[in-house]
């Protein structure tokens, strides 16, 4: 679990209601029906008519993310490498197949596998290497749905804010009707330029970090898997993916 994304989100809420209190503002005055209406549905609209299915739905599917990463720790898989360059170095490579049976992660048993195959190296660095492109392209665009959100947002509010002004002018000589149209107009406003700065432009932030994160894994794997096909020694292949481990 991601605590500071947890700990940013209720500091941002909290800093807008605090706020608000000790301007001498209510909550009350922030909650208003028609204009989350307004932003909240403009925007999800907005983005759902640019957005393909498939990237749409991933990007939802990602959501979790922000609050729980599924990014493993890169020191433990190297040494998990190590421990199966070791092996083959013992047993073949065909003694990697039972792992490779056992392994529940796709990408990780989709490399062991093609290698207990026999397959060449170069072949092997290939096919994982288009894998891991295709999954990150597409995990990317999906990143990039709530920078759209976030982007439509603000001017969603803007619209609000008119309408609500609209229906203001509409009735100035009714000043019951007046307060309606002006609380919608500003909250409105608020919804717009606060859902998109507070929570949608810094989910996609996060979960672009999360996929470059998933994309170095991947990478370590596939350097790891081809060099245990090439035969290279187990300690130099613990030293040659040290290197991911101290950017990570």
């Amino acid at each position: 679990m991601d605590a500071l994304s947890i700990l940013g989100i209720i500091i941002g809420v909290i800093a807008i209601i605090g706020g608000n209190a000790l301007d001498g503002g209510h909550i009350s005055g922030l909650i208003n029906g028609p204009a989350f209406v307004i932003v909240i549905g403009g925007t999800f609209g907005a983005v759902m008519l640019q957005t393909p299915y498939q990237v749409f739905f991933r990007a939802f599917q990602m959501l979790p993310w922000v609050f729980s990463p599924p990014s493993a720790d890169l020191e433990v898989v190297r040494r998990q490498i190590v421990q199966w360059a070791a092996r083959s170095r013992k047993d073949g490579l065909l003694g990697l197949e039972s792992i490779a049976e056992t392994e529940k992660r796709e990408f990780y048993k989709k490399g062991l596998q093609l290698m207990v195959d026999g397959t060449d190296p170069d072949a092997i660095r290939s096919l994982l290497e288009n894998d891991l492109v295709l999954h990150e392209r597409l995990d990317f665009k999906a990143a990039k749905v709530f920078d759209s959100m976030g982007g439509y947002s603000p001017t969603i509010g803007i619209i609000g804010a008119v309408m609500g002004l609209i229906h203001v002018m509409g009735n100035l000589d009714d000043p019951t009707k007046l307060g309606a149209g002006i609380a919608t107009a500003f909250v409105a406003t608020i919804y717009g330029v606060a859902v998109a700065n507070l929570f949608l432009l810094p989910i996609g932030a996060k979960l672009k970090t999360v996929v470059q994160k998933l994309s170095q894994e991947k990478e370590l794997v596939i350097d790891g898997l081809c060099a245990i096909a090439e035969g290279e020694n187990p300690r130099l292949i613990e030293i040659r993916l040290e290197v991911y481990t101290r950017t990570a």
